[in-house]
């Protein structure tokens, strides 16, 4: 077994072997190690932040005070999309009927709410639950003013499709110079 003892551990500053370096050292201590013990050690780290990595990357966390952390439920999952005319927003509701979501709009702010029902036969007894039965609400903030008159919401496989056109006070107006 070779061991390695660094240059700059007290009593080795010229090189010298072990038992050199153990009589050269007066009442410090001094770094005695194999390089391959160094290794494996930072090999292990490795596989462990990896590891944390691979488990926690598609997570989102919050702290909430008193609550530890914990997961943040983003129900539904939404894209927005911009036209230059219009806004498109595309939430995932799988499960849910037009009769179970409500969506409000004022100015530029969107809410979607929902509630997911259950939906266990009668006589039925339940041995595993692992779809919620709970209401959502989710809001945004958009970009700009929405005119509410003209908005479209269609529901197609599980896709809430809202259609948002810009209100006409935002939307950019070319002026002839006279």
């Amino acid at each position: 077994m070779k061991y390695f003892v660094p240059k700059f551990c007290p009593g080795n500053e010229k090189g010298l072997n072990i038992n050199q370096a153990k009589t050269q050292q007066k009442g410090g201590t001094h770094m005695l190690t194999r390089l391959s013990d160094i290794n494996r050690l930072f090999n292990a780290m490795d596989f462990f932040r990896n590891r944390l990595d691979s488990l926690y990357s598609d997570v989102d966390w919050t702290y909430t005070p008193g609550l530890n952390w914990a997961v943040e439920d983003r129900f539904p999952k939404t894209n927005l999309y911009e036209d230059g005319e219009l806004f498109e927003i595309r939430a995932e509701v799988p499960g849910l009927g037009k009769e179970d979501l409500t969506v409000r709009i004022q100015g530029n702010y969107l809410e979607i709410s929902g509630t997911r029902k259950s939906n266990t036969p009668e006589k039925y007894s339940i041995h595993r639950t692992e779809r919620d039965i709970t209401s959502f609400t989710r809001s945004f903030t958009l970009p700009a003013d929405v005119d509410s008159e003209k908005v479209k919401a269609t529901l197609e496989n599980g896709i809430l499709i809202m259609t948002l056109p810009k209100s006409e006070a935002v939307k950019p107006r070319q002026i002839s110079i006279a």
